[in-house]
């Protein structure tokens, strides 16, 4: 599903077999105090900038030298970015992973601010500009980007030698639990947020059976009839949305081919879009099928955006779209109500969004591999989900080998779910054992049962808790 579809990786088994590339030298000694002394002496690490941060933080953006191939290292590197939020060296580490782009600004994801830590945020190799050159998407998939993370734990775990915590939410939080999957003992413990578990591409009912039961009849029904009404009067929308690509110098015929595949997209796509990050409220606002035609297509660009079906706005996520089409997987939903109205059905998958020079082939045991590890072996896990969130249809569930893991889902949230968003008993639960992964005590003071806020070790600070994207 166009932009949508950025979740879910390839040769299961196999890939926890073989053998892993070596690792960096460990950093060289250097005083204690001296933190950019100390991320200049590692091997392979650059400083590339010192931002400023709010105190007692320092924030750097840096690159690693990762091996292309880290089953062949001598066939070229690349610079992997990454950032630093430094608080202290004797505070946890939290391994964010991004799963795309990183962001170049200071934020401090929920994990961090819990156990008043350090956090590194690192970019998924193939994302510019963390991608080798000549690229070879073949080296794009699970293990790979696995082994990336593990040569950045293992060179900087001499600095950071307390515990650590990986993080990510959505196909981030897919990328955390990837790394522990191969990687197990780099972390001491793994916060995965609305991360989807396709583990059989071909089997999607879980999705269907989600789009009827979310929100209330009335509004699944309005949308339905909207998405009916845009499909036939393309004569008059398609233009429009043409127009508004040439008056924003966006363009269509690189990736999908042309506005009226792109159209046709977006319009399939605007339920999923409007519950991934939108709620019960919005069913107010979604047209009427009489409604004009900008008041419809106003509508298609406020839930699914006119911008993510053009060729500028895929490019940045080829990579997303490259591992759903070979290793994650990723939903195709029925719609019975487009039936007749749909001229290319069956298309609105990762395929479409990869340029056709980049060549893709499907790894079905990828995502079983995974799904088996979680259930029979993992270990200090723990899945948030929005119970309205369409991603959370096919959750990672934990089995009858997983121990210390847990799973929440909260009550009305979407795909911005996390702890704070639980109920109160779950945060306080949720919170002591991130905490005790981490090797910190319970804050002074901890909340009761009963309150409303989440507790924490350090306090909400505006200048930090922002989105990192």
């Amino acid at each position: 599903m166009t932009r949508l579809w950025r979740l879910l990786a390839a040769t299961a088994l196999l890939l926890g077999s073989m053998s892993t590339a070596a690792v960096a030298t460990p950093a060289a000694a250097a005083p204690d105090d001296d933190i950019m002394a100390r991320l200049k002496a590692v091997p392979g690490l650059t400083v590339v900038a010192e931002q400023p941060a709010p105190a007692p933080y320092r924030f750097f953006v840096l690159t690693y030298t990762q091996p292309a191939d880290h089953r062949k290292p001598s066939r070229g590197t690349f610079e992997q970015r990454f950032t630093l939020l430094h608080k202290a060296t004797d505070r946890p580490m939290v391994l964010h992973t991004s799963g795309y782009n990183v962001s170049i600004r200071v934020f401090r994801s929920e994990p961090t601010r819990l156990i008043d830590g350090n956090q590194i945020s690192v970019e998924q190799r193939f994302f510019t500009p963390s991608r080798p050159a000549p690229a070879d998407w073949s080296k794009l998939n699970i293990w790979q980007a696995a082994t990336d993370h593990h040569r950045l734990v293992t060179a900087l775990k001499p600095i950071y030698a307390g515990k650590w915590i990986s993080t990510g939410a959505s196909k981030g939080g897919m990328t955390s639990i990837y790394h522990r999957r191969f990687y197990p003992k780099d972390v001491d413990g793994t916060v995965a947020y609305v991360a989807p578990n396709d583990v059989i591409n071909s089997e999607d009912r879980r999705y269907d059976r989600f789009f009827t039961q979310v929100g209330t009849a009335e509004c699944r029904k309005a949308m339905k009839d909207v998405q009916a009404a845009a499909l036939r009067r393309r004569g008059e929308l398609v233009p429009k949305y043409a127009a508004w690509a040439a008056a924003n110098n966006q363009t269509f015929e690189h990736v999908v081919g042309d506005v009226d595949h792109a159209f046709e997209y977006m319009v399939s796509d605007a339920p999923w879009a409007f519950w991934q990050y939108g709620n019960a409220a919005g069913c107010a606002d979604v047209p009427k099928a009489t409604a004009s035609g900008d008041e419809i297509l106003a509508w298609l660009d406020s839930v699914a955006g006119f911008s993510g079906y053009t060729d500028e706005g895929i490019e940045p996520y080829v990579p997303y779209y490259f591992q759903s089409g070979t290793q994650l997987g990723g939903p195709e939903l029925k719609t019975p109500h487009l039936a007749g109205l749909l001229r290319y059905p069956g298309q609105n998958g990762p395929r479409s969004y990869v340029p056709r020079e980049i060549p893709m082939r499907f790894q079905p045991l990828t995502m079983l591999d995974i799904d088996v590890w979680v259930k029979l072996s993992g270990r200090q896990l723990m899945f948030v989900y929005g119970q309205n969130d369409p991603w959370g249809a096919e959750p990672f569930r934990i089995g009858p080998g997983t121990r210390d893991a847990y799973s929440y889902t909260a009550a009305g949230a979407n795909h911005g779910a996390n702890i704070s968003l639980l109920t109160a008993k779950e945060q306080v639960e949720a919170t002591a054992a991130v905490q005790r992964w981490a090797g910190v005590g319970a804050p002074t003071g901890l909340r009761s049962v009963e309150a409303p806020r989440i507790p924490a070790l350090d306090a909400w600070n505006p200048a930090l808790e922002r989105q990192p994207r």
